[in-house]
């Protein structure tokens, strides 16, 4: 489906992404159908943004500079089209030199009209096992603006040099015209750098991913390569299968991280701009991941610290899978913090990259990097900060915040879903789970994590739940998968 995330997450669009195959009659499409409706999810767009953004896409504001001559390429899901990224990498000294095309949506969207209005009302792109709810109209984040091969178009041109080792020793961003000649998905991608058949520029993205990614490791930072869950429909019910990531989407998002990081830095420089921040995850959160650990068969030794037992794991393991996806908990409590006067906010950092950064490269999906974009343009050109971006700066923080609860509501929702799909036909089976935590005020009560097939859900017993052990447990009940009430869709476990 178009604009389906993929690769290592941040915690910055949906964090356990997962896709339905099947009939559009099918009982979970058309459960997801109704859940969009009771979630009051935006639907289509209202005419005058249409019509807004059909009219600009056809006039958009171009730049002057053209580097249409840099054959740029993209790596995105096979099914994807709204193309926010284009790089094109080469030697340069005795180092490297990154070019990262990101798709300038702020040269088709007029400040204060009708598309500006209605993205600051839905924040971000929403993703559903079946469908996405864009945040820019089709024609706009799928069409006009996005990065697609063989077509030029205006976007954000990053240029980042870096040394041998990776770091980065100069960089700055731009308005430019770019050309990208080559789509490619992460299994292409990964074959030709394989089998050493890539041209030059793609070759070094493993180079560079390689040097970078050791650079995170070097500062205490994790990218956590959560897989996208996969559920088919097959002979009158559903399988859960899961799409392993492959090296090449950790260092294909290494190069987002790369311009994220250094974006912060030139805002934090000049000393206005907004962060994308995260505390460290508190004790209890660990405990609870420690618990999930033991319960999938994961060696965990207390003295190995949690970023080198996530680096340890196989995606494509079922069991390493599941854990990866419950490690995306320590990422709750993300958010955005706007500086300006150069009053840097404290602490500034965020916790998994282990440094100040912010998002700027998916502005086809997410409010913000419009305007962090455009902060970094003008402080690199050295001209004065826009009206527009100054008037939304204080109030982003918060519509963001409002987008994550929604994106997050669909999220639960979504996966209640797909689980009670997975189970429906097993109520009154015996499974072997663990218990990863217990209710405060009900010892009786909790959440078990089923060892096969990788399900959390809510169990009760007649007596106090043992933490961090192993139970056996007998599911009660999965369901309804039906578009009556899609929300009461949930699986329900009983000690035995």
């Amino acid at each position: 489906m178009p604009g389906t995330p993929a690769g290592p997450t941040l915690g910055a669009m949906p964090r356990r992404p997962i896709r339905t195959t099947g009939a559009a009659e099918a009982p979970l499409t058309a459960a997801l159908r109704a859940l969009r409706s009771d979630l009051q999810v935006p639907g289509g767009f209202p005419d005058a943004v249409l019509a807004e953004a059909t009219a600009a896409a056809d006039h958009p504001r171009l730049p002057e500079t053209d580097v249409t001559d840099l054959p740029f390429f993209t790596v995105d899901p096979p099914e994807s089209t709204d193309l926010d990224q284009a790089m094109h990498l080469a030697r340069h000294d005795s180092g490297y030199r990154v070019h990262y095309a990101i798709a300038d949506i702020a040269a088709f969207v007029t400040p204060g009209g009708a598309v500006d209005t209605e993205a600051h009302r839905r924040v971000q792109t929403l993703y559903f096992p079946d469908t996405t709810v864009p945040l820019h109209p089709p024609v706009l984040s799928e069409n006009a603006a996005s990065l697609l091969p063989g077509r030029t178009v205006p976007a954000l041109l990053w240029r980042i040099d870096l040394d041998a080792e990776g770091r980065t020793v100069a960089a700055d961003v731009r308005r430019a015209l770019v050309r990208s000649r080559a789509r490619l998905d992460y299994e292409t991608a990964q074959g030709l750098i394989d089998t050493s058949t890539a041209e030059k520029p793609l070759a070094l993205l493993r180079t560079v991913g390689l040097l970078r990614q050791a650079l995170e490791r070097e500062r205490g930072g994790i990218s956590l390569q959560v897989p996208e869950q996969e559920i088919v429909e097959e002979d009158g019910g559903y399988r859960p299968a899961y799409r392993a990531l492959r090296p090449v989407d950790g260092w294909n998002a290494q190069i987002s991280l790369l311009t994220g990081m250094t974006a912060a830095e030139i805002m934090t420089a000049t000393g206005t701009g907004i962060l994308r921040t995260l505390p460290l995850a508190p004790d209890g959160a660990v405990t609870r991941l420690r618990h999930a650990a033991k319960a999938l068969r994961i060696n965990w030794p207390h003295h190995v610290a949690y970023a080198d037992v996530v680096r340890s794991l196989n995606p494509r393991d079922p069991r390493h899978a599941a854990f990866l996806q419950e490690c995306t908990g320590l990422l709750r409590g993300a958010g955005y913090t706007v500086f300006t006067g150069g009053r840097i906010p404290t602490p500034s950092v965020h916790a998994a990259v282990a440094a100040e950064y912010t998002h700027c490269t998916a502005p086809l999906r997410r409010l913000v990097d419009r305007y962090a974009s455009e902060l970094c343009v003008v402080a690199c050109a050295g001209a004065g900060i826009p009206e527009w971006v100054l008037a939304a700066l204080d109030d982003l923080p918060e519509e963001m915040a409002g987008g994550a609860r929604r994106a997050n509501a669909v999220e639960r929702a979504c996966v209640d879903l797909v689980e009670t799909a997975v189970l429906q036909d097993r109520v009154g089976e015996l499974f072997d789970a663990c218990v990863i935590d217990v209710h405060e005020r009900d010892p009786a009560a909790g959440t078990v994590h089923l060892e096969d097939p990788a399900v959390v859900g809510a169990v009760e017993s007649d007596r106090p739940l043992p933490l961090g052990e192993r139970v056996r447990v007998r599911l009660t009940r999965a369901g309804p998968v039906e578009p009556a009430d899609p929300q009461q869709a949930k699986v329900l476990f009983t000690t035995v």
